[in-house]
C-alpha cells in the first residue's frame, strides 16, 4: 500500500479538567498535524494518470476546511470543566466539548471529521498529532 501524508500546523488552547498537573490550567500549544491517506484500489505496479494516490493541494483543501479553521487559535474546554469554571464561558474563541480535549480526543474528533469526508477511491489511513516536539498520539485506521 502507498500512502502520502500532509502535515499541518494549528495552534490551540485547552484545559484538562480533574487532571492533577499543570494541564488542569488553560494552557496552548503549537499542534502538528500528520494526515496519511491511501487509495482503496489495488495497482500492481505505477499508478495510472494522473499518478497520485492524492493531489496534496486537494489533500490540503479538504484538512483545512474541515479541521483546521474548527481549531486554529480556538479554546477548547469541556463542560466538566466549564461547569467548574464559568467565567471562561464568555470567551469569544471558545469551543465546548463533551469530552476532555486531550491529544487523544482531539485525534478521535479528527478522524470522526475526516473519515467518510475523501472521494470513495481515498481512504484514510492514519493520522498522528504532536502537542509537543517530542509527545504525540497516534491514530490508524
Amino acid at each position: 500500500m502507498v500512502s502520502v501524508t500532509k502535515i499541518f500546523h494549528f495552534e490551540m488552547a485547552h484545559a484538562i479538567h480533574g487532571y492533577t498537573g499543570a494541564c488542569k490550567n488553560i494552557h496552548g500549544h503549537s499542534y502538528e498535524l500528520h494526515v496519511s491517506v491511501a487509495s482503496n484500489k489495488i495497482y500492481e505496479g505505477y499508478f495510472p494518470a494522473s499518478g497520485f494516490v492524492n493531489d496534496f493541494k486537494e489533500l490540503k483543501k479538504t484538512v483545512t476546511s474541515a479541521i483546521i479553521e474548527n481549531l486554529d487559535h480556538k479554546l477548547i474546554l469541556s463542560r466538566n470543566f466549564l461547569s467548574a469554571n464559568s467565567s471562561f464561558s464568555t470567551q469569544d474563541n471558545l469551543v465546548t466539548w463533551e469530552e476532555e480535549p486531550t491529544a487523544e480526543n482531539l485525534l478521535v474528533f479528527i478522524s470522526q471529521k475526516l473519515f467518510n469526508i475523501f472521494p470513495a477511491e481515498i481512504k484514510l489511513v492514519k493520522l498522528k498529532l504532536y502537542e509537543t516536539k517530542d509527545s504525540y498520539a497516534e491514530w490508524t485506521a
